[in-house]
């Protein structure tokens, strides 16, 4: 398994931004499709952003599209998303975690997690 670990995590105001960053192990990474993934307290852990194996394809659940982007830079292992305009309701733990599939938004497709990294918007 690659090893992942997140950062980036804050505490912010309604409104402000923050980039989370994950950061893998091996090269490797380079074979894997990435996703970004939020849980609420009391909560089932939900997909938020996506990219693809090659890096082309992109995709964003509706409550964050057009606020969050996704990006991954191979030459560095690293994966990031852009978090904009946040709102109370983004508050979460973010993993980042990889899958053997080309792009894929199913949680259960994803077998490597990071540990999570904690983002709460206030009001």
């Amino acid at each position: 398994q690659i090893q992942l670990v997140e950062s980036g995590g804050g505490s912010v105001q309604a409104g402000d931004s923050l980039t989370l960053s994950c950061a893998a192990s091996e090269r490797t990474f380079s074979g894997n499709a990435v996703g970004w993934f939020r849980q609420a307290p009391g909560k089932e852990r939900e997909f938020v952003a996506g990219i693809g194996r090659t890096g082309v394809q992109t995709g964003y659940a509706g409550s964050v599209k057009g606020r969050f982007t996704i990006s991954r830079d191979y030459g560095k292992n690293m994966a990031y998303l852009q978090m904009k305009s946040l709102k109370p309701e983004d508050t979460a733990v973010y993993y980042c975690a990889l899958t053997i599939q080309w792009y894929s938004e199913s949680l259960s497709d994803y077998s490597d997690w990071g540990q999570g990294t904690q983002v709460t918007v206030s009001a």
